[in-house]
């Protein structure tokens, strides 16, 4: 990955799925499907859904576009477990950043039975085909729908603040929804925590309440932090 990731502001997405050959799910078959395999020992939980991976990508006039391609899921774990390395795709999602009445920004912890068990960061997932409308990839409903999925929140509780932030790191491209809350973090964590109780088998273990850089955790990804203190500092 880079040394620094790099944010911009992004006014608009415009993502469409064109669909083409990815030379590393080719090219590495037999290594795959023996890693998800493996994965799928250590952890029953996982499966192998269909997922987006973006393969080209413009920032212009506050518009980020660009083109998605569909993989399977076992290729982009072996990918991501690989490093990310340069393959010519990146990966592209779209994030909730749940800021509560009192300042404070919400993450969660993910479940010991996911890919990304132990890490912390903003409600979010990999785009896959149910947020292909049409042609357009929509981040919006991915985001909306991994926000219900692993909080339990009704996205139409908060305020979406327009556009969007945008982190690039190495081979990650996050897009960063800013999501306010008229309820204190306290009483956000409390209902998520709820949650997560009546849930057979959560994705999330535990949703953190973050006031400032002293809560931040070496379990988040650069591109958390990154937001994180970017939001703290007023910029």
């Amino acid at each position: 990955m880079t040394a620094d990731a790099s944010i911009m502001r992004v006014e608009r997405l415009e993502l469409v799925l064109r669909p083409k050959r990815w030379a590393f799910a080719d090219e590495h078959r037999a290594e795959i499907d023996a890693h998800f395999a493996a994965l799928q020992c250590a952890k029953p939980a996982l499966w192998d859904g269909r997922v987006l991976v973006m393969h080209e990508h413009t920032v212009a006039d506050g518009v980020l576009r660009g083109a998605y391609l569909e993989t399977d899921y076992a290729s982009f774990t072996a990918w991501c477990a690989s490093g990310r390395p340069e393959t010519g795709v990146r990966d592209c999602f779209g994030a909730a950043a749940i800021v509560s009445a009192d300042g404070a920004v919400l993450v969660g912890v993910m479940g010991p039975h996911t890919f990304n068990a132990g890490l912390i960061y903003f409600p979010c997932g990999t785009p896959d085909p149910d947020d292909v409308i049409g042609r357009s990839v929509d981040l919006e409903k991915s985001m909306r729908r991994e926000l219900t999925e692993e909080t339990g929140f009704d996205p139409a509780d908060f305020t979406e603040e327009p556009g969007w932030t945008s982190i690039a790191d190495g081979p990650l491209l996050v897009q960063v929804k800013l999501l306010r809350s008229r309820e204190s973090a306290v009483v956000l964590q409390a209902r998520a925590r709820a949650h997560l109780k009546r849930e057979r088998q959560p994705e999330l273990a535990d949703l953190r309440i973050v006031r400032g850089p002293d809560d931040f955790d070496p379990a988040m990804p650069r591109f958390v932090t990154a937001f994180l203190a970017r939001h703290f500092g007023g910029g």
